[in-house]
């Protein structure tokens, strides 16, 4: 049966008590949370409109997290080109509204001019930039290499400002694919003074892939992840276990977490089991999909227990490494 918003809100609050309290910390920054051009018309489960203001970013984290001091990095987002603009001076206008709480990337598209690109994060304070695939001009898009959505100059501008760049990795076996790992360790070690930050625990959501590509690049100290709404605990081992937990970033992927259901591996892939799946209709259980965001933090929180973490070390996971990456870009 359909639940309403309302519903939806107070199964939240209890799973949370239940479940995850006790292990999310006082402090929580959100190293992944989505600024949407203000054309979008997306609500989510409990009825928040996109696009995001600010006012949207406490009210929306706190039914993740409840009663948790917040800090967030935005990233600017649209599918269409000739609102970009507009979406990265929104973004950093949010960010600098937040009160020195909260800091932006630039989001930039494969054909900009990189010395546009430095100008313009200078002009508007970000900490780095956001690229696309979708914005890659070879098809399918979700199999293009990373140079066509990452140009190699904009990597060498974010070495020489020291910067950080947040990327989405496609192909299908994501950074066990031989393409990813081969330009994830040339630019990293071509431009050591960048940082580069992998979206959803490297895209591990088959974490087979992660437990194959990480040691190729165990070695490499300016990688970091952020484990935005990967619903899978092997994935966040794995980089706990590789890389290190200090290279493990907490991030919710707003508004994607909002939305009812799980992000599953399945074979050598995975699949997104939405609200509207007929998989929920089992004899054996009455299944109430509850939001993804709170299916990711289980995955933290097992990830968390499995390798054995401190309670100092889960919140180096969900605030310290963020700010460590982060903290020099916030503006009060």
């Amino acid at each position: 049966m359909p639940r309403n918003p309302q519903q939806i809100v107070e199964e939240a609050h209890a799973m949370f008590q239940r479940e995850l309290d006790a292990f999310v910390p006082d402090r929580v920054w959100d190293a992944h949370f989505e600024i949407w051009d203000d054309q979008a018309t997306i609500k989510d489960s409990v009825g928040v409109t996109i696009p995001t203001r600010f006012e949207d970013v406490k009210p929306g984290l706190d039914l993740l997290h409840p009663g948790r001091t917040f800090g967030a990095t935005f990233i600017p987002f649209s599918f269409k080109g000739d609102l970009v603009p507009a979406t990265n001076a929104w973004s950093a206008r949010e960010a600098r509204r937040s009160g020195g709480t909260c800091c932006t990337y630039f989001f930039v598209r494969p054909n900009d001019d990189p010395e546009w690109i430095r100008q313009e994060i200078k002009r508007l304070g970000a900490c780095g930039y956001k690229s696309y695939h979708s914005y890659a001009d070879d098809k399918p898009t979700f199999q293009t290499d990373i140079p066509n959505y990452m140009p190699e100059p904009f990597v060498k501008v974010a070495h020489e400002e020291g910067w950080v760049i947040n990327m989405h990795l496609v192909k299908s076996r994501a950074v066990a694919d031989p393409s990813n790992v081969h330009w994830i360790r040339h630019y990293c070690t071509t431009y050591p003074d960048m940082k580069l930050v992998l979206s959803h625990s490297a895209r591990g959501f088959q974490p087979e892939h992660n437990l194959e590509g990480l040691p190729q690049l165990a070695d490499l100290p300016n990688l970091y992840f952020d484990s935005s709404i990967n619903c899978e605990p092997t994935a966040h081992e794995a980089i706990i276990r590789i890389m290190g937990h200090d290279r493990l970033l907490y991030g919710t992927d707003y508004p994607c977490c909002h939305i009812l259901g799980k992000y599953l591996a399945l074979g050598d892939s995975f699949v997104v089991l939405g609200e509207d799946n007929p998989v929920w209709n089992v004899d054996y259980a009455d299944i109430t999909p509850a939001l993804v965001g709170h299916e990711h933090l289980r995955s933290i929180k097992w990830a968390c227990w499995a390798q054995g973490l401190s309670d100092t070390q889960v919140e180096d996971v969900f605030w310290n490494n963020a700010h460590r990456v982060f903290g020099r870009f916030l503006r009060g």
